[in-house]
Parts: C-alpha cells; structure tokens; sequence
C-alpha cells in the first residue's frame, strides 16, 4: 500500500514537472483581421510566459502564406478560416481546431447606399478578396441558395487581399466590395480625411452576409468563420493547449471591452492597420470564443453547406472527430 502512495506521489510529480516545463518558443501566428487581435494582446502580457520562454507572433497575409506556416511548421498555433483548417486536415497536415471565436466579420460596403439587399447587387462590379477563400465562399453559398447565378448575375473582381479591395474602393476604381473587418472600418475612417475625402467621400454599410446567411439558410445570423487551431507537436501537449485556450478567452474579453486600448495595441504590431479603424471594428463583428468540440454543430452544418456545391473547398468530407481539440 505504502510503494502505491510512494508511486502516485512520483507519477503525480513527473506530469506537473512535463506541465510546467517551459518551451523555447511559442510561435502564434493569424492574418491582420480581428481573430488574431487576442493573440497580440497575450503577447503584450505576457500572457504565456508560464510556458514558453519566448512568444512570437507572425502574420500571414494570403492563403499561400497561410498554408506554407501549417506545412512547413512555421508555428503552433495559428487563426485561421474554419474552413481552411478543415480542408488542411482532411489532407493529411497535423493540425486540430481549438476553438472558434470569429462568428460574424464580413459585409459588402457601396457608394448606393439605396442597395440593401444581396440580389440588389445584381448586374454590378464587386471588388472580392481571396478567391475560393472565406469570404467569397460564404458570397457563393448564399446567392446559390437565393436562387442566383454567380457568373451570370455578378461581375466579381478578385484581389489579394481585403486592403487591396479596400484601396480599390477608395480610390473609385470599384464602386463595391466585399469586406473584413476592420478593412471595413478603414476605408470608412479613411474616406473621412482630407484629401480622400474629395476623392472618395461617400461610403456605406451595405448587406451583412452573416445576416443574409441567417435568412436564407433559416439559421441564427452567425457563422464559425474563423478560430484557432494548433500545429504538430503542441498538438500533444494538453498543458499548453489548457493555457492557450484560457488566456485567449481572457484576452478576447479585454479585447472587447477596451476598443481604444485594444485599437492603439494592434497598430503597434500591424503597422498597416489604424488605431481608431481597430476600435471602430470591434462593434462590427461578432466575437465569441466557443471550444472546437462544442462548435462542432454549427461547423458541421456550415462545412456541408460548403461540400454540397463546393467539395475541394474543405477537403471533400467533412472532417471525423479527430479534427476537434
């Protein structure tokens, strides 16, 4: 009996020493949007400091640099499009969803502010970011589902990025475009300035895709777009994963609650960002960490929407239940 206590107090010794033991570094990585704004913040506390020597966040800024960071272990966390983690799965890479927290982001802003309406944009040029990407599938899925026809009812101009479709608006090359927040927000903040304001002064907030997602598929208006998955080896490690999940579910709420704050924080990372534009942002996309195993309802029924018109668009399946961390 006493060699059984004597061997638990040992096992239990060894898992808090594994526990605790620090990293070297801990690379977090996410594009300019909003899913990333808690990973700068917990960089900026110091958040996981309890178990990594370093912290380091790298951006990506396209789906090729996205994908070149998950196959080449360039990091082990990283935001990212549901979708995109889930289609990366399905492929083979060592990687597992751990949570979702971007559930609204994406709405089309127009110089007509008399178009409210997905099927008012018919017939009219739509500046598009990354095609076959989040935002023009969830573009895709919906007008399907109205009934429309993407080649025959829309002229889509598709660009790199949402800054590059946000510049295009501004500049009057294009009179609508489809965009993440906070691109959103700083085309409205910047289109307010002299001299763009002659150049481009009027803007307005046109459909909110979430909510015509709501409507046409007789769901809630909010769709899993975006969370954070884990890469390779810390994808074994329960200790790490508990933390992270934890300290960005704290960082998300201050995130929130402190707009200003949280604005001047992310343009000090993101140069290409502005303070008040992130602050803006903020009131405009629906933010809401939920664990990858409870969101897996909500991501079943959006993926299979996705395979349904568009397989190769996650992978050809829907991702089994190793997918979820």
């Amino acid at each position: 009996m006493f060699s059984k206590i004597i061997l638990g107090l040992v096992l239990l010794f060894a898992i808090n020493t594994v526990a605790q033991e620090k990293m070297d570094k801990l690379v977090l990585s996410g594009p300019m949007a909003s899913v990333s704004h808690p990973l700068i913040h917990m960089i900026e506390t110091g958040a996981l400091k309890d178990v990594a020597q370093k912290i380091e966040f790298r951006m990506w800024n396209n789906p090729d640099e996205l994908r070149a960071l998950t196959l080449k272990g360039g990091a082990d966390f990283i935001a990212i499009p549901t979708n995109v983690a889930a289609n990366l799965y399905n492929k083979g890479v060592d990687i597992k969803l751990v949570n979702v927290s971007v559930w609204g982001i994406l709405n089309i802003l127009t110089r007509d502010k008399t178009l409210k309406t997905l099927a008012d944009f018919k017939g009219k040029e739509i500046a598009m970011p990354f095609r076959a990407d989040m935002p023009d599938i969830v573009f895709e899925e919906i007008i399907k589902k109205q009934g429309m026809d993407l080649k025959k009812d829309f002229k889509l101009k598709y660009l790199g990025s949402p800054i590059d479709a946000m510049q295009m608006l501004i500049m009057r090359r294009v009179d609508h475009a489809l965009l993440a927040e906070p691109a959103t927000s700083m085309a409205l903040r910047k289109t307010q300035s002299y001299p763009l304001k002659l150049v481009a002064p009027d803007l307005y907030r046109g459909p909110d895709l979430q909510k015509e997602w709501g409507k046409t598929f007789n769901v809630a208006s909010r769709i899993p777009e975006a969370g954070v998955s884990v890469i390779g080896d810390a994808g074994n490690n329960k200790y790490l994963i508990k933390r992270f999940n934890e300290e960005y579910a704290k960082s998300l709420a201050w995130y929130k609650a402190n707009p200003v704050k949280a604005g001047k924080m992310v343009a000090k990372y993101i140069s290409m960002l502005d303070a008040d534009a992130v602050a803006d942002s903020i009131n405009y996309v629906t933010l809401d960490m939920v664990d990858a195993k409870d969101s897996r309802k909500d991501l079943e029924f959006f993926l299979g929407i996705l395979k349904s018109n568009n397989p190769k668009s996650i992978g050809n399946k829907i991702p089994d239940s190793g997918f979820y961390y």
